[in-house]
């Protein structure tokens, strides 16, 4: 004959009702509650970060560096998958249409804060349908001219340029590329009138200021740097609000009397929308601490970029003003997408 089970004391009876009350509050217990428990096992598996542009560019080789830096520092393999196209659309959209669980990551770059406007129409909404983890990166544009050119400072060319309306001619790498934008921005500060020749791409426009058919441009530091220290080109500012490490004696636009003035590009990490916090943050905390490794500044800076990282706040903030800075002069401007 079996035995019946041995009933329970009142106090055993009190204490598995305690347990239960507890855990049936932890199941109910919020997001918080939760979400710390998936941060604590994230990851489990490899980890997909997106490039929206092709291999050997910036933004691969900034790519390359955190995910390379991340896979130590998480125990997971962070994988690179370039999907170039669509300046840059094809990328941000497969991962704003991912699952939000912190396995696909997308870069994203200053371009991608234009585009809202420029293109008009986009698949995804890059301030609702992405999280913002981190800024990575800041690069400098460098204003620079022609060596023979009638002047040889920022003041000086904006005097000279008020004194020849429509004289001072400027190159860019295409029609709503960040080197247009600056000198469509230095003109709307300025009051000056200038010429703006598009080229498709910077090397040309570059060639043609070199050989004295421009007067200026405003370049990336990676295409300007050699020809400034052979003096075939004269540089004049960093677009930056600060100087950059890489030429440490330029000073700023700003500091060169247009105050205000502020062009950076930049790359950044997002995730899909509705990413748990908890995962957003841990992602933030190892891209923060790899970012400021005096390695990853020596990496990056082949480009002429500075590390960033920031914090979530700080990146999101910094999306929603670019979007709203280059909008205004957008459609100031009445730009269209080539």
């Amino acid at each position: 004959m079996k035995m019946l089970p041995q009933l329970m004391s009142k106090r055993e009876f009190i204490k598995v009702s305690a347990q239960g009350l507890l855990l049936a509050g932890n199941l109910r217990g919020g997001n918080a509650s939760a979400q710390t428990d998936l941060s604590l096992s994230y990851p489990i598996k490899p980890i997909r970060l997106l490039c929206p542009f092709a291999p050997a560019g910036g933004v691969d080789i900034t790519s390359r560096a955190i995910a390379q830096k991340l896979t130590d520092a998480l125990g997971q393999p962070v994988f690179v998958e370039n999907k170039p196209g669509a300046n840059g659309t094809i990328a941000v959209d497969l991962a704003a249409k991912s699952q939000p669980d912190g396995y696909t990551l997308t870069m994203v770059s200053a371009s991608h804060s234009v585009n809202v406007t420029l293109q008009g129409h986009q698949p995804y909404d890059l301030l609702k349908d992405l999280s913002p983890i981190t800024q990575a990166t800041e690069q400098p544009y460098v204003l620079v001219i022609n060596p023979n050119a009638p002047f040889k400072t920022v003041p000086e060319l904006i005097s000279w340029a008020k004194a020849n309306p429509g004289a001072l001619s400027y190159g860019s790498s295409g029609i709503g590329g960040f080197s247009h934008l600056a000198g469509a921005l230095l003109g709307s500060m300025t009051g000056i009138e200038m010429i703006h020749v598009p080229y498709k791409g910077g090397a040309p426009a570059m060639a043609d200021v070199i050989g004295g058919q421009l007067h200026m441009l405003f370049s990336t530091l990676i295409q300007s740097h050699g020809h400034i220290a052979s003096q075939r080109l004269r540089a004049l500012a960093v677009t930056t609000s600060r100087r950059s490490k890489a030429l440490p004696n330029l000073p700023t636009m700003n500091e060169s009397g247009v105050k205000g003035f502020e062009v950076a590009g930049w790359y950044g990490v997002m995730a899909p929308a509705q990413t748990p916090n908890s995962i957003i943050e841990k992602l933030n905390r190892a891209m923060v601490k790899v970012l400021k490794t005096p390695d990853m500044a020596e990496r990056l800076g082949v480009d002429g970029s500075e590390p960033v990282g920031s914090s979530v706040q700080e990146f999101s903030e910094h999306i929603r003003s670019e979007v709203l800075k280059w909008r205004k002069l957008i459609t100031d401007l009445g730009l269209k997408q080539e």
